[in-house]
């Protein structure tokens, strides 16, 4: 008997990132600064939100995008904070950004449409692109401050052009777009039929007051698709909760694979996703600004190259200068030095290494402290 399974999923292996990470885990000693999770907890009042909801027995089934009440918070919330004007009906909760990618690409992908995704790049968006049977196309950004170069991004674009990503701030890199990086972004793209997927999950975590998202350049509405989430911002990474926006007539189909995948979001958490949205997140982002600066200023002060970022929580370190590849230098640092980050390679880019700083302060010392025993040996 033939036994075939779906090509798309043979062809897409499992995250580098998290086999990596637990490789750091399972060495004795070692120190990890690898996953992209806030070592905060939960606000209270978004877990006594979701358990006075327990209490009030919301557990049964939710209307599938989302409750009104929920769509509506949502709606304010863009409008308020980001100057996005969203209806409700333009609106769904989904389980984890992660969900709203694959919604969004689900939903414009046909078979050997081109997905163009600035590199380094979160590893996710290629995979997600291969699932869909699209082809994902490298758009390099290191040489370039990791700015999108206006030229190179029309030589990407091809006939099969069907979706460009947007990541600002991004992971690895914590860099933003600047409004020039933007408007040329815009220039290129205003006439030409292809989708923007703007992933806008750490755009609560900025530094800056420049900051602009792709999402404001309304007059693409129509091929605009916006996808966020609570996990970074609330430090609720393990409730799986996002939300995605888009033009009615693109929600309405992007709805269909939401239904079929996975109903809805779950009742009860979504009293507690208005409580999140209701709090302040003023204390979180100046928790990550002071782990930055330290960060960066360990990192200079050793001789290292990194760009400042200045949004999430993530410092993209170039190694390139030693001579080996992402993989072995980190393989070799983690064995010589008991530190892990993550290769730069898992990323779509070669000769760097991403640190996360969102661990405690003492595990951000330990950590660097081993990093610069390490760098001293090269």
């Amino acid at each position: 008997m033939d036994l075939t399974l779906n090509s798309a999923v043979l062809g897409v292996e499992l995250s580098g990132i998290r086999r990596f990470t637990f490789q750091v885990r399972d060495t004795p000693g070692a120190c990890a600064l690898t996953i992209g999770e806030p070592d905060l907890n939960t606000p209270d009042v978004v877990k006594e939100a979701a358990k006075a909801a327990l209490d009030a027995n919301d557990t049964h089934y939710p209307p599938g995008n989302g409750y009104p009440y929920m769509l509506e918070a949502l709606s304010r919330f863009e409008a308020e904070h980001h100057g996005l004007h969203y209806s409700p009906d333009e609106i769904i909760l989904t389980i984890g950004a992660t969900e709203g990618l694959f919604l969004s690409l689900s939903t414009v992908l046909n078979p050997g449409d081109e997905v163009i995704i600035p590199t380094p790049a979160f590893s996710l968006y290629e995979s997600i692109t291969r699932l869909c049977r699209g082809v994902p196309v490298a758009l390099p950004t290191e040489d370039n401050a990791f700015q999108i170069d206006q030229e190179k991004l029309k030589a990407a674009i091809t006939p099969k052009t069907k979706a460009v990503i947007l990541t600002s701030p991004n992971n690895p890199t914590g860099c933003i777009y600047t409004k020039a990086t933007l408007d040329g972004v815009h220039e290129v793209l205003k006439d030409r039929p292809i989708f923007v997927l703007c992933d806008d999950v750490y755009r609560t975590l900025v530094y800056t007051e420049d900051y602009h998202s792709f999402a404001e350049y309304q007059d693409m509405r129509d091929r605009l698709l916006i996808v966020n989430s609570f996990s970074k911002p609330y430090a609720m990474t393990g409730w799986r909760l996002g939300y995605c926006m888009a033009d009615a007539p693109i929600r309405d189909r992007m709805q269909i694979f939401h239904q079929y995948s996975v109903v809805s979001a779950p009742s009860f958490v979504q009293p507690a996703c208005v409580a999140a949205l209701q709090s302040d997140t003023s204390e979180v982002v100046e928790i990550f600004r002071r782990r930055r600066d330290y960060v960066y200023k360990r990192l200079v002060d050793m001789g290292l190259q990194v760009q400042k970022p200045e949004g999430a929580f993530y410092m993209f370190i170039d190694i390139r200068r030693y001579g080996m590849d992402s993989l072995t230098f980190c393989e070799k640092m983690l064995k010589e030095g008991l530190v892990g980050l993550i290769p730069g390679i898992y990323f779509g880019t070669e000769g760097y290494m991403r640190l996360s700083y969102c661990y405690s302060d003492a595990d951000l010392k330990e950590g660097l402290d081993r990093i610069e025993r390490f760098i001293k040996t090269l």
